[in-house]
């Protein structure tokens, strides 16, 4: 499928939830079906990096949802919220993608921190996107770099996180290299562009 034909999708779908949001519960669930689904990047499958097809048809959804102002922000954020915790890891994870593009005052933080609890990377990788970096804080914030290196979760997927690197998160990263090493265990290469950003800090822990 081309992307002008994905786009007209998207289009159609997003129009039928601006004028009645409360479409939003059925249609979020079957955009796969509805638009499709897959990689949107051919070398990241599981979409850690980049949304995958159905990621950006939901995302594209609630966005269409919050600029009608037909619902409240609590009206929506209860709606998303629902959408959560009904949902398969797939809906999860686009649940977690659109909170990218939502307005920031909907306190949906929750459902991030809920995403950082899983030991699915794909859920781990949407929950540390720009809407983390906005309202995470920064312990929150570091536990969940810390998580993405636990699971595999690429650096490249954690939204402006070489902005964020602080001694705090050299130090961790530091002691979860010298477990690793200690352990004869494989160091991910981004725990050490993590390092490389703060050695001095991170020198502190070895």
């Amino acid at each position: 499928m081309s992307d002008e034909q994905l786009d007209e999708r998207f289009f159609r779908l997003a129009t039928e939830v601006a004028g009645d949001p409360t479409r939003l519960p059925a249609l979020f669930p079957a955009v796969g079906r509805l638009v499709g689904r897959g990689p949107t990047d051919p070398g990241d499958p599981d979409g850690l990096r980049v949304p995958r097809i159905e990621d950006r048809a939901r995302a594209a959804l609630v966005a269409a949802v919050a600029a009608s102002s037909r619902l409240s922000h609590a009206e929506l954020a209860m709606m998303l919220t629902e959408l959560y915790e009904d949902g398969d890891a797939d809906e999860k994870r686009g649940v977690l993608r659109a909170l990218d593009d939502v307005l920031d005052t909907l306190g949906l933080l929750g459902l991030v921190e809920d995403g950082l609890r899983s030991n699915d990377p794909r859920l781990v990788a949407a929950a540390m996107g720009r809407y983390a970096d906005r309202h995470l804080g920064a312990d929150g914030w570091r536990h969940g770099v810390l998580k993405c290196l636990f699971v595999g979760v690429p650096l490249d997927a954690v939204a402006a996180w070489t902005g964020r690197v602080d001694d705090e998160l050299a130090r961790m990263t530091a002691a979860f290299v010298a477990e690793r090493e200690s352990a004869g265990r494989t160091v991910p290469e981004d725990a050490r562009r993590i390092l490389a950003l703060n050695p001095r800090a991170a020198e502190g822990e070895r």
